[in-house]
This record gives C-alpha cells, sequence and structure tokens, in this order.
C-alpha cells in the first residue's frame, strides 16, 4: 500500500512539474478537488476526446455528435429523477468532524478484503512457480473462499441497505464492521443521511424573479431530449446513436484522489437507441466493444475487468463497469447501461411530447430502448498518465523518468532541436519548425546540452526529438530520435512529414479496436 502511495505521490507531483495538471487557483489557496489543465494537460486531454469521437463518431456510419447546453429546463432533472434520488449516502465522524461517504467507507473495507486475497494468491504462485494453476487454486483454496464469500456478503447487504433506504442498516454495517476514520482511527459516527448532490443556480437578471436552475450533474440528459430533433433531422432509422462530451457537476461529498473524483468533470457519452427487446443484445455488444477500444491503448489487459452491477439504478435493467488498475486499486473507469425506456418515457410524461419513433419494418410506433456508455475524460487522463508514467535505468546506468503515452495521444509530437544556437543551425532548425507546424504540434528548444533536452521531452511523451547539427546544413538530413527505444537513426528533410505522421496518425490507433 505504501508503494502505491508513493507512485500515486509522484504521479501528482510529475502532472505539475511538466505542465499537465495544477490545483485551480493556486495563488488563492485553491478550491478542493478542483483543477486546472496545464498546457501539456490540455493537450493530451484534447487528443484523449480526438480518439474517442473518431472512434464512436467517425468509424460509425449510424452514430452522430452533439453538443448540448450545461443550463437546462429544471424540469428536466425531475423527470430524470435527479431531484428526487440523485442523492449519496452521507455520515459524519463525531471527533474529527469528517465527512464521508457510507458506501465508499464499506467498498474500502472491501477494497482491504481484496487486497488480502491476492497476497493469498501471490505466495502461491511463488511456490508453485510455473506449476501454479491460479484457476483452480481461486476454486479451491478456503481462506480466498473466506475472503470472497465475506466481500460478497457485505457489498450485497449495502446494496440491499441503499436500494431500500435502510440507512440505519447501512450504519450497523459499519459498526459491524468496526470501520474507523482513515485519518484518525474514530469510530465515533452519525446517523448515515441522503445528500443530493447536484448544484443550484439561478437564472435572471433580477434575484426576485430568478429562475433556479442546476448545473447538470450528467450530460445524457441533453442527448435524450434532443432525440427526437436529432433523428429527424440526421434521418437516422434504428439503431441510431448520439454522441456528446461536455462538462458535468456534482456536488460530491468526498472528492479526492486527485482527478479521479472532482465537483466539476467531463464525461464522454454516447446514448444508442435500439427497437425495445433488443436493448441486452446491443448491451453485451457495447461492452466488449468499449473493451476493445480501452485495450487499444496498449495499457496492459490485466489492468481492466468487468463489474457487473448487484444494485441496478432506477433506470437500468443491466449495468457493468470497466474497472481499471489505478495506483489505488480497480475503480470505475466506463459504464454500460441498458438504461430500458425510463428516460425518453419521464421527459414524455414531463413534457406533454410524444417522443416516439416510428420503425417502417415493424410498422409500428413505440419509444424506443437505450444503452448507454460514459466514459470518465478525466479518469481515463489519470488511467493514461499514471501507468505510462515510468522510471526506467538504462544500459549506462543512469536513470530516465518517460511518459510512454500511445504517439497519437503525445501533447508534442515532434520536438525540433538545433544542436546549438549558433553557426546557421537554430535558423534552419526554424525552416523545418515552420515547414511542420501546419501538420503537427511541436515544441522548438535550443537551451542547454541535447541530453538534458532529450530527457524533458521523454518525461511529457513525445514521441520524436529531431535534431539538427552541423551535416544538416551540408546534406539536408537530421537525427531523429524515437522516444520508447531511444535509437537515432539519419533521414533526410524532406521525409520527415511521412515519418511522423506514420508513427502519430490516429489510424494506427484505431486499426486496433
Amino acid at each position: 500500500m505504501a508503494k502505491q502511495e508513493d507512485v500515486f505521490k509522484k504521479v501528482i507531483s510529475h502532472a505539475k512539474e511538466y505542465g499537465f495538471i495544477f490545483p485551480s487557483s493556486e495563488i488563492y489557496d485553491g478550491l478542493s478537488a478542483i483543477y486546472d489543465y496545464g498546457q501539456n494537460g490540455a493537450e493530451l486531454k484534447n487528443n484523449i476526446k480526438q480518439y474517442w469521437w473518431k472512434a464512436m463518431v467517425q468509424l460509425n456510419e449510424n452514430i452522430v455528435g452533439i453538443d448540448s447546453a450545461i443550463f437546462m429546463h429544471p424540469t428536466i432533472w425531475k423527470a430524470s429523477g435527479h431531484v428526487d434520488a440523485f442523492n449519496d449516502p452521507l455520515i459524519d465522524n463525531k471527533d474529527s468532524k469528517k465527512r464521508f461517504r457510507a458506501d465508499v467507507l464499506i467498498e474500502d473495507y472491501c477494497a482491504k478484503i481484496e487486497e488480502k486475497e491476492n497476497k493469498e494468491i501471490e505466495k502461491a504462485a511463488k511456490r508453485f512457480g510455473d506449476a501454479f494453476d491460479k484457476a483452480e487454486f481461486e476454486a479451491t483454496n478456503p481462506k480466498v473462499l473466506e475472503y470472497r464469500a465475506k466481500r460478497a456478503a457485505i457489498l450485497t447487504r449495502m446494496a440491499k441497505s441503499l436500494e431500500t433506504e435502510n440507512l440505519a442498516d447501512v450504519k450497523a454495517l459499519i459498526e459491524e464492521l468496526e470501520i474507523a476514520d482513515p485519518d484518525t482511527g474514530s469510530r465515533n459516527w452519525t446517523e448515515v443521511r441522503q445528500f443530493n448532490l447536484m448544484f443550484g443556480t439561478k437564472l435572471g437578471a433580477a434575484s426576485e424573479n430568478a429562475t433556479e436552475l442546476y448545473l447538470r450533474p450528467e450530460t445524457a440528459q441533453g442527448i435524450f431530449v434532443n432525440y427526437l430533433n436529432v433523428q429527424k433531422t440526421s434521418r437516422h432509422k434504428l439503431p441510431f446513436g448520439i454522441a456528446q462530451i461536455g462538462k458535468a457537476f456534482r456536488n460530491e461529498i468526498v472528492a479526492r484522489q486527485f482527478i479521479f473524483r472532482m465537483r466539476e468533470f467531463e464525461q464522454m457519452e454516447m446514448q444508442y437507441f435500439v427497437p425495445p427487446g433488443t436493448e441486452l443484445e446491443f448491451y453485451e455488444y457495447w461492452k466488449q466493444t468499449r473493451l476493445k477500444w480501452h485495450l487499444a491503448l496498449g495499457l496492459g489487459a490485466e489492468n481492466y475487468r468487468f463489474h457487473d452491477h448487484e444494485k441496478l439504478a432506477h433506470y437500468a435493467n443491466a449495468a457493468a463497469d470497466i474497472e481499471f488498475n489505478f495506483p489505488f486499486g480497480f475503480k470505475e473507469l466506463e459504464g454500460i447501461h441498458s438504461r430500458t425506456d425510463f428516460d425518453l418515457k419521464a421527459h414524455e410524461k414531463f413534457s406533454g411530447r410524444k417522443l416516439q419513433y416510428f420503425d417502417p419494418e415493424r410498422n409500428e410506433s413505440y419509444v424506443p430502448y437505450v444503452v448507454e456508455t460514459s466514459v470518465g475524460l478525466d479518469r481515463l487522463f489519470l488511467a493514461l498518465f499514471s501507468t505510462c508514467l515510468k522510471d526506467e535505468v538504462l544500459e549506462d546506468g543512469s536513470e530516465r523518468t518517460v511518459l510512454s503515452l500511445p504517439p497519437a495521444l503525445a501533447p508534442v509530437k515532434a520536438a525540433i532541436l538545433p544542436l546549438m544556437k549558433k553557426d546557421g543551425l537554430a535558423e534552419y532548425a526554424e525552416t523545418i519548425f515552420n515547414d511542420l507546424k501546419y501538420d503537427f504540434n511541436l515544441f522548438y528548444e535550443e537551451k542547454d546540452a541535447i541530453g538534458k533536452r532529450y530527457r524533458r521531452q521523454d518525461a511529457i511523451g513525445t514521441p520524436i526529438c529531431i535534431t539538427i547539427d552541423h551535416d544538416s546544413l551540408a546534406d539536408n538530413t537530421v537525427t531523429i530520435r524515437d522516444r520508447d527505444t531511444m535509437k537515432q537513426e539519419r533521414v533526410a528533410v524532406a521525409d520527415l512529414r511521412r515519418i511522423i505522421d506514420e508513427k502519430v496518425n490516429f489510424r494506427t490507433l484505431l486499426s486496433k479496436i
């Protein structure tokens, strides 16, 4: 656990030091759980968006994208259930005066049980070596089975209590498990109570006549209320999808773990509208399709797993999370939900407008069912950043820190580095920079020894460094250095555009899906 905490501290430190993420309003001591993306962070974030958008919209002829407003009619949130049911269970510690989500305290307790389970498996793997049969060990080892049964019983009880709003039993479970304040060790808890997560605001110039609104807590409703507009203007038949990337806002009880859980965050969502009765088939399709998209990033299949929901949301008949192994353990990265026709029927009821689709093949009108895929952009940023950040010991015994991002997502695609400022090298390097800048985001630097400059580019994830030396003036060739292999080769300046494009083009990434 200590090692994981050290890794996470390094991730946070590196993100700030190299211009990826800064605490928001830092000169005024900041705001809790709100962050700004720096110059490299903004580029990486935009590249992640492009990868998602191209895979979702560009590669699917029956999926289109929209950009709906953050401010929406307040009745939308009544129809969606957010006004009445968008709550988290809140508990306070009487001694430390700190506030926690009751379900997260219980989930963290279960995560510790899972750690013990994994240690048993790791010990057995070392003991038996190549003869170790992991599946058989997990199915037969008494300790592993005991840990799993205990964890399942706790989570099932919690899910049932939350579903029936038996908050007294949630507190009883915390007390039975002897869960303490993680910082102080105190077990002196208040009662559990519900806390609505929506931020309120007002629309209007005069406060007495202002309309009370909410900052949207999710982007999905903007898609639902526009579904018929999009279907009619795009002339798509079912099944078809609507994609959106946008900001959402939640007044989290405990926002923590850097950018994993924030009060202002960004979602990449797609709602797929399907005929009733086909939703579970498409639900399975999108589960596998979305996992392939993640695996194409090359972060390791062992870092992903599905978690099927035991407690379903009020709108769903099936739900699963793609969980990722963050430095603090497996946590939700993307949700895939079969939302039935709940949302569209609710908006029909509250708006008084028909939201039905006429199906020419069935020769009938109906309210479509919906399958949703929703990935947190900030969480995906953190998954990439924390997994790709590595310390390497080189053959000569020296060390380097490298951010081995997929080249298509790298903030800077190539660095232009004249060996020195004099003798016309800087002017020639600027000519190359000015020629390539129309196609790629480049970085130009002429200060410090070339080795130091290479290390700085490694640290921000630049895939290619281009060095201009005295020979370049004579034969129009340059040295290119690969970030991952550190191999250097001489190439013609005329070939640079093609070489960089082959390395960083989204086609390379998209073709793996």
